[in-house]
């Protein structure tokens, strides 16, 4: 399989921020870890803190990957052109949780991603990727 992880905004603090919402593992670290799970398959990584270029790194890989994995941090809850280019394309999108988003503010319940999306995992900490991995590999 060759699946697409799409990190957004403020992800690449994982490790140093709100280490009691989010763990004291860099992703990077994490990364390392899941790719030596599934070393038949290729997974790439991109995250952006800006949602344009998240949505031209969907535009330029959903057509080509065997599936997306998105994370796209606060933009979940606001991004209605996020949601539009994961719509445009081929490749099925897990949309991903690293905390459970219903134990939080309320802000955070509604996600604009989910209906356009294959499923949604949320709550299981950074192991919440390797199940959107699994997940991928049934579809």
């Amino acid at each position: 399989m060759n699946v697409l992880i799409i990190n957004g905004p403020n992800l690449n603090l994982l490790g140093k921020r709100e280490i009691d919402v989010y763990g004291n593992v860099a992703f990077e670290d994490f990364l390392e870890s899941l790719r030596l799970k599934y070393q038949g398959d290729k997974i790439s990584y991109f995250q952006s803190n800006s949602e344009g270029e998240i949505i031209d790194h969907i535009h330029a890989n959903g057509f080509e990957v065997d599936g997306i994995i998105l994370n796209a941090g606060a933009y979940t809850h606001t991004s209605l052109a996020i949601a539009d280019a994961v719509a445009a394309i081929k490749s099925p999108v897990v949309e991903v949780h690293i905390s459970n988003v219903h134990k939080r503010e309320k802000v955070r319940h509604k996600s604009m991603l989910s209906a356009v999306c294959s499923g949604v995992l949320l709550g299981f900490g950074l192991d919440t990727y390797r199940l959107a991995v699994e997940a991928l590999k049934g579809l």
